[in-house]
């Protein structure tokens, strides 16, 4: 008869199998990112599996000892390891993320020497393992990871708001108390990789807001940069173009609609005379000129090369008012002639 414990741990694999599917057609997420995530619940698997086959060894008298053992050093470097692997999808390259890494190596090297000489684990001769005179050593490194996991988790919660922070740091506790029920326990309360489960699930959800937030902010960086004339500061053709489209669905026009169309005049013979850098300071010039002027009232578009656009609402008194204020400031203005740079 299948064990409850053999359903549990069959279900954490059946759990990190779902979470690779999800990653892999989550669009979000960068494809060389997505390898960490495979990286991260194949570890846990393979602890889990080590763990289990620990346990289905133990008392059974047909599996040799040296397998057994072999399973047990396994489970020993692979379970911390799976910390580590969790702390690496945060992308941390910091001094503790190396001292983290240099850990679980020595661990490993650890395990590797300790196991076979009965350092680690002892079996008796009804085949069943039982912790060596150097497991407390395992024990040790054990909180190290858990120590260098947790201050890289505090760390990576800086980088999101306030309220996801919270839970980030939740995910961690229900982590850490999973792990902290089994070796205070005993053997026979398998709880921490059914928190592993959960927790790098919970954390699947918060890497994916994650990703979304900063795609989000990608995408609203680069219309922002498409709407923004690049020289002048000022709105760019393709805002142009957008807003003629908006106008264009109206059924009409508001009465107070007008439209200004400038150019600068000579700005040919300034980039052959004095250098294109002029000829670029008089496009900002003139830019800033007609913003101070428009101020809140409109917006001004750079369409072309020497050629702005501003759409505004006014009445034609208003609109008079506004050229000679324009008259006036970039008089103000061509006092300080464009300089070659």
């Amino acid at each position: 008869m299948v064990s409850f414990y053999t359903v549990l741990i069959a279900l954490c694999w059946m759990a990190m199998g779902v979470l690779c599917v999800l990653v892999h057609e989550n669009s979000w997420i960068p494809k060389k990112d997505k390898h960490r995530f495979y990286l991260t619940y194949g570890i846990i698997a393979l602890s889990a599996l080590a763990e289990w086959l620990g346990v289905q060894f133990s008392g059974n008298k047909d599996i040799p000892v040296w397998l057994l053992l072999t399973v047990k050093c396994c489970d020993y470097i692979l379970t911390p390891m799976a910390g580590g692997a969790v702390v690496a999808q945060m992308k941390l390259r910091n001094r503790w993320y190396k001292a983290l890494m240099i850990v679980l190596v020595c661990n490993a090297v650890f395990q590797i020497i300790g196991c076979f000489n009965g350092w680690m684990v002892v079996v008796d001769d009804q085949h069943r393992y039982s912790h060596g005179p150097l497991y407390g050593v395992y024990v040790a490194i054990y909180l190290i990871v858990i120590v260098l996991t947790a201050i890289e988790f505090l760390l990576f919660s800086l980088s999101y708001r306030k309220q996801n922070r919270t839970s980030l740091i939740s995910v961690f506790v229900l982590l850490l108390i999973g792990i902290g029920l089994q070796e205070i326990l005993g053997a026979e309360y398998r709880t921490a990789y059914i928190a592993m489960t959960i927790g790098v699930a919970l954390m699947f959800i918060h890497y994916a807001e994650f990703y979304k937030m900063e795609a989000d902010e990608q995408l609203k960086k680069q219309r922002n940069q498409l709407m923004e004339d690049v020289l002048s500061g000022v709105f760019s053709r393709y805002a142009y173009t957008k807003d003629i489209e908006r106008y264009s669905q109206m059924t009409a026009l508001p009465d107070d609609f007008t439209v200004f169309v400038f150019d600068i005049n000579g700005l040919k013979t300034v980039n052959d005379t004095i250098g294109h850098d002029a000829g670029d300071e008089l496009i900002i010039g003139a830019a800033r000129c007609i913003e101070r002027v428009v101020s809140d009232a409109g917006r001004c578009y750079r369409t072309g090369g020497d050629e702005f656009v501003v759409m505004t609402h006014m009445s034609r008194e208003e609109a008079q008012e506004l050229l000679d204020r324009l008259e006036e400031e970039t008089k103000r203005w061509s006092e300080r002639k464009p300089r070659s740079r």
